[in-house]
């Protein structure tokens, strides 16, 4: 097993007024040349919009988003023609494929908006491009951990284009959970959303991030009540 970690004071952090951004991998403004990519996975933003702000209308391309609502409600639209609000329990997923454009805003105009957008590499360009929404049941990942989406397509997973899992687990003080890899020679970055665990014999508390390669199942300890975050990516 082999771990990179990444303290979640050492992430790229913007304050834009409107805008409270903290990049895992390098993003806009930040660059660090050894914080480029795990794996397929390129982006991992976790971002506070202030209330009625928003990112205006942009364009992505060949790209898999997803965006995972933490507090309060994200309202989406894209040049597909669809209109969505999302909120905690919810998960968004865009598949950019051959262009794309969207906007983002907080749909309050009085609470703040905080949200995990993290982007994946596709499998192959030109895609279709496609829009889908879920809402995940919490209880689901009590004690364990649920896979959210994943490559394939069927009516209870959100999916994208790429050997990707995403998998959540809420874990109370003193619980333990194991990972088991999907696919042999992928690599697993846990993100700890709330709390503090212990992974391959690492403390993490909470915004840290571990990325592990070269395992095949791993467990995770809560030394305190605890939510993580695992997304499962190809190396190569």
């Amino acid at each position: 097993m082999k771990t990179t970690i990444h303290r979640a004071d050492s992430r790229g952090y913007f304050n834009h007024g409107w805008l409270q951004t903290y990049h895992t991998f390098s993003f806009a403004q930040y660059y660090d040349p050894t914080r480029i990519h795990f794996g397929k996975l390129r982006v991992l933003n976790d971002d506070v919009i202030a209330p009625g702000q928003g990112f205006g209308r942009h364009p992505h391309d060949n790209m898999e988003i997803v965006t995972i609502p933490l507090q309060g409600a994200l309202a989406h639209a894209d040049s597909e023609g669809h209109e969505q609000v999302i909120r905690p329990n919810e998960v968004q997923i865009m598949s950019a494929g051959s262009g794309i454009w969207h906007s983002e805003f907080n749909h309050s105009d009085t609470e703040p908006v905080g949200l995990l957008q993290i982007w994946v590499l596709t499998d192959a360009r030109g895609h279709k491009p496609r829009y889908d929404q879920k809402v995940i049941d919490p209880a689901a990942r009590k004690e364990k951990f649920h896979t959210f989406v994943q490559p394939q397509q069927n009516e209870d997973n959100l999916w994208l284009h790429q050997d990707a899992y995403f998998s959540r687990a809420d874990l109370r003080k003193g619980k333990k959970c194991n990972y088991g890899v999907h696919t042999p020679g992928n690599g697993v970055y846990i993100f700890v959303i709330e709390g503090q665990i212990e992974v391959a014999s690492e403390h993490l508390s909470r915004r840290d991030g571990i990325g592990i390669r070269d395992a095949e199942e791993f467990t995770i300890q809560a030394h305190s009540d605890a939510q993580v975050l695992a997304i499962e990516v190809p190396m190569h």
